[in-house]
Formats: C-alpha cells, structure tokens, sequence
C-alpha cells in the first residue's frame, strides 16, 4: 500500500461537487474507456438529483441538433445525455457528437462531462470546477506526467465569464494522483514552444523550387525556431570569433607590419604540424597506428572496420576521433577512428551511384589498400619538420609577430570548425533527403534544381508524399476502381499501431498492395544508404476499413465490422478521402490518377464524415 485513498466513485464525485455548488464540471479522465464508464455510472445512480427545469431545453436543443445531423440521434449515449445531463467527451466520438457536447454546455445545460486532458487544448467550453483526477496522463506511447502546459489549460477551463467571481479546480484522491507534482505544474512556467518545421521531401521540394539554391534553404532552415538552441550557439560563436578576429587585426597593424588573417592562420597551422612532429611524437606502435588512421580515415573513403575486416565501410564524415560511417546494405554507425582496420586509397563522392561504384572497386580489387609506412617515424619527423621549418622560415620578420598572434588562431580555427560541426547537424536531414530525391529524379542536386515530376509532387502534400509519387509514376493507380485507391491511401493515411479490425483485403486491393509493397522495399533501400529512416509500415486493416467504406458499407455496420472507436474512424477516413484530393489536384501532371483519386474521395467524404 502507498497510503493513498482510494478512488471516489464517479457518482460520489458528482455528488458532492452539487452538495458544495461545484456544478457544472468538467472530469479530467486519463482514458476513453474510464470517461464512457463514468458517465454511465453517474447515469445509472438512482440516487443523483435530477434538473428538471433543463431536461426540456436539453431535448429541445438535443432535437434541433439531432435534425441537422441526423447520426447523434442514435448515438449509444444519447438518452443518458438528454435525461440526465451528463457526457463523456474524447476523440473516440464522432464530430458531430463532440459538437453537441459542447454547444450543450456552453448553453449551460448539462451537469458534468467526462472528458480526456487533449479536451482543454480542442475546445472553448468553460465549466464552474474542473476535476484533476491524476497527475499522469495516456498517450501514443503510453502512460506519461502531464506537462505544465496540459494542466494549465485543463485548470484554465474553470470559471465562466459573467457567470462565475471565481473558478475551481479539485484533485480527486486516487491512485496516480500527486497533489506536490500538481502544484509545482500550475507554479511551473508554460512548456518550451515547439516547432513543426521539419526536414520533409515536400519542405525541400517546395523551398528549393522557390529559392533556386540550396544555400538559401540552408540559411532559412538555421533561423528556424526549429533549431533556435543550435543557431543561437553558432551565433555566440560567430560573435566571439569576430572579436578574436578584430583583436588579431589590432595586434597585428599595433607591430606595423601588414598581416592577414590567412597569415595568422597559415603560420599557426605550420607551428601546430611542427609541435604534433617533435613534442608528441608516439610512444608505441599503436599511438603511431593511430596517427596514421588519422591522417588517412577521411569522408568518401572505404575501409573495413573490427578483427576480422571483412565488412566494408564507407566514411561518411569524421569529427575528433569519432568516425560515422554506412556499411555496404545501407545501415549507420559510430565507431572510434582506432576501430577501423584497413583504409583503401580512393575516395569517391557521397552520393549513392558513387558509393556503390566504390563498394563494387574493393570487392574486385580495384582500390588498392593504403598501406602503413615502412619508415621510422623519426625519419618522417625530421623530413617533415624539415620541410615545415623552410615553410615557417619564408614568413621572415614576421614570425616574431606571428607566434604571439599563434594561440589566438588555433582558438581561431577551433570555433570555425565547431560552427561547421553545428551547421552540419541542421542541414544534414535535408542535405540526406536531396540524396534521395536526386536518386529518384524529384530533383537535381548538382544543379540545384527541381525537376517536372519534383514540381508535380511537391503539390501532394500527404503523410509519405515520396511513396504516393512512387505509385503514380510506376503506375501502381492505373486502371483501378476508386474503392481501391481509397483503401491503398488509407493504408499510408493510418496510424501504423491503430487496428481497425480483421475485415479481409479484396483479392484486387491485395494484387494492388503486393505491388506497392516493392516501391516501399526500394524507396526504404534507397533512404538507409542516404541516412534517412524509412517510413513506418503500411496498415493494411485501415485499408480493408476504407475500401469497404469507399464501397457503400453503411456507417453502423462498418463500426460493428472494425469493432472501432467512431472516433478513430472519422479520423482515418477524413485523413484518408484528404489524401485522396492531394492527388486529385494533379490533374495537369498525372490525370488518370487525379480522375479517380476525385471520385473515390467523393466516395469516401460522405455522411457522417463532412
């Protein structure tokens, strides 16, 4: 035991907020079921006083609703609303239901609503008390706390404007209530602002066909809000190197001699290459193993990695002594640099084509192993140091200068490769997906520039937009009925994790899947060897959901057939018939598809949907 008490009863709960004149109330429940089940059982309570002055205007009001959208005339609560002034309120409902609920408590008319925490964010309804009745809540991921943000909008619904001096907010006692976490949440400052500007294909697509290069979409991609924490430290590190700069400037015009910062720079390098030489010169074979891998491990080489050095690498960049590299069947990691094995001599570019090129080359021998150095390492320190001394010699009178200015620069030259570091970490999710555009033909990437089918997809703005314009252009929406598509779009549309039931794929939608399927297997090839993560799997029960809709299944019977929420439902299929009309707007580009993409969105944009 915790010694925490137990639960109120819903209809306990009731009661004593109309005891203490707490009514009406909004009861914040952490899931669908408990919220039908609460209003149920307060229905249900024979001993609950009754508001016989509202039953008549809630019928009334009920029946005008009930002839506008004939659906929530049926709808499994609708007595127990209309008789005892209660409801449950959650995105397992239809629209239409939701949207009675709440113009029946904004009228004032109903005592309580059992609702989930994404209620307080969707709606505008105020009630006198809101119920806090646990201080966790239920997501797509499972059970979390609630956020500041969540709580405060659900403790901002109490209190109605020109009805109320004052609003409450009650903690139910129960199991998963923390009264300390609650109060530290509504003294906590509102949540951080999250951004939604992503690294998308139809982003890239769009930015890049309205700026024609890649250096702008760069730029925008850096001020976004998105990334405020990384741009503002490239920014402190931009302000300081400026000072650093001006202060080498002043140094240098202060000893009357003319020298740039490329000198500074230039002459720290040397001196730096001269210290690596003679005063950290390895002690062992494997410090100068090391050194030797770390002059030769660079990006676009291929190398082998582990004991055995069987499996190939491509180096797909290197910072410090981290190495990222992508093996031969696409996958990514993150090795030390003294991890990798053998080093071979070719570099080649970054790009897919290129890449396999390179693989295929070491397979059959054709890039021949750099092999280790057979001199001492003192016999190339004393020839490089030789050959360094002549360099740092031909700076004349100016090295006397030049060595006060060398600790500045090698700070210089630090903060210049780290903002290079954190400007890589913004762009490189677009600089990944223009490799699989480019791979593709959506775009030119050595052009920068957005090819007729890129322009034609970056319209169809959709969930998985590069699996759509795949089909269209294999011809996957060919000659196929309506009811059809609509089952292949919902399929992309879904939630992968939601189930819609185990109503069985037409053997035509099946044929049509099978064939979706190898543009989904090489399309996801194609985004591991770029370093994008491929797409979630396709639900197959939303399409056996949406073709039988798209094909004249009446509403109930389709609910009974999924056993899913009509909630969820409405969802999918709103989702679902607003893809479909992406696609109907091609009808320049790709009008066979845009034809039957427009009647099987008619088809699936029907009652109860609107």
């Amino acid at each position: 035991m915790n010694g925490r008490p137990p639960e109120i009863p819903p209809h306990k709960l009731i009661s004593a907020l109309k005891r203490y004149d707490l009514l009406p109330a909004i009861v914040f429940l952490p899931t669908r079921r408990k919220c039908d089940e609460a209003a149920l059982e307060v229905a249900a309570d024979k001993h609950q006083t009754t508001d016989e002055d509202k039953f008549a205007l809630r019928k009334e009001m009920f029946d005008r609703l009930a002839a506008q959208t004939p659906e929530i005339g049926s709808h499994k609560h609708a007595k127990m609303l209309v008789n005892h002034g209660v409801a449950s309120h959650h995105a397992g409902h239809i629209p239409s239901w939701k949207l009675a609920i709440e113009k029946m408590m904004s009228a004032g008319l109903l005592r309580a609503i059992f609702a989930t925490s994404t209620v307080a964010a969707g709606v505008d309804f105020p009630a006198r008390t809101v119920v806090i009745s646990n201080a966790d809540t239920r997501g797509n991921d499972g059970w979390r706390p609630l956020s500041a943000s969540e709580l405060q909008q659900m403790t901002g619904r109490a209190g109605r404007r020109g009805k109320d001096n004052v609003g409450f907010a009650v903690l139910a006692p129960g199991q998963f209530q923390n009264p300390k976490k609650i109060a530290e949440l509504l003294k906590a400052p509102p949540d951080p602002i999250e951004s939604k500007f992503r690294a998308t294909y139809t982003t890239l697509l769009n930015l890049l066909d309205a700026f024609g290069n890649f250096e702008q979409i760069r730029e925008i991609a850096e001020k976004s809000y998105a990334f405020q924490d990384t741009a503002r430290n490239i920014e402190r590190l931009r302000s300081e190197r400026s000072v650093i700069e001006r202060q080498i400037e002043e140094a240098a015009a202060a000893s009357g001699n003319v020298i740039s910062i490329g000198d500074v720079v230039g002459f720290e390098r040397l001196a730096a290459a001269h210290r690596r030489l003679h005063e950290a010169a390895p002690a062992t074979r494997a410090d100068l193993r090391r050194q030797w891998q770390r002059e030769n491990v660079r990006p676009g080489r291929i190398v082998s990695q582990g004991r055995s050095g069987k499996r190939l690498f491509v180096v797909i960049n290197v910072h410090g002594d981290t190495v990222s590299l992508m093996r031969d069947d696409g996958q990514g990691r993150k090795v030390d640099i003294d991890r990798i094995n053998r080093i071979y001599t070719k570099t080649y570019k970054l790009s897919e084509e290129s890449i396999e090129t390179g693989f295929d080359e070491t397979i059959e021998g054709r890039n021949p192993v750099v092999k280790e150095p057979k001199l001492s390492y003192q016999e190339r320190a004393d020839a490089a140091g030789e050959l360094i001394g002549t360099l740092m010699a031909s700076f004349g009178d100016l090295q006397e200068t030049l060595w006060t200015l060398a600790e500045q620069a090698s700070l210089l030259q630090k903060m210049s490769r780290d903002i290079a570091f954190l400007r890589e970490q913004i762009w490189e999710p677009f600089e990944n997906r223009a490799r699989v555009l480019d791979r593709l033909g959506y775009l030119d990437r050595s052009a920068e520039k957005v090819t007729e089918s890129g322009k034609w997809l970056a319209d169809v703005r959709v969930d998985r937009p590069l699996l759509v314009g795949e089909a269209i252009r294999n011809g996957i929406f060919d000659d196929i009925a309506p009811k059809t598509m609509a089952g292949l779009m919902a399929s992309l549309a879904a939630d992968p994790d939601r189930n819609f039931g185990d109503l069985y794929l037409s053997n035509t939608l099946l044929d049509v899947i099978a064939d979706f399927e190898e543009i989904i297997y090489d399309v996801s090839r194609i985004e591991w060897r770029a370093g994008v993560e491929p797409a979630e799997e396709i639900n197959l029960s939303a399409a056996a959901a949406a073709e039988r809709w798209a094909g004249g299944m009446e509403w109930d019977l389709l609910v009974k057939r999924t056993k899913a929420e009509e909630g969820d439902l409405v969802r999918l299929l709103s989702r679902t018939g607003e893809a479909l009309r992406q696609v109907a707007n091609l009808r320049d580009s790709n009008p066979e598809a845009a034809l039957t993409a427009r009647t099987a969105a008619e088809a699936v944009l029907r009652e109860p949907l609107r």
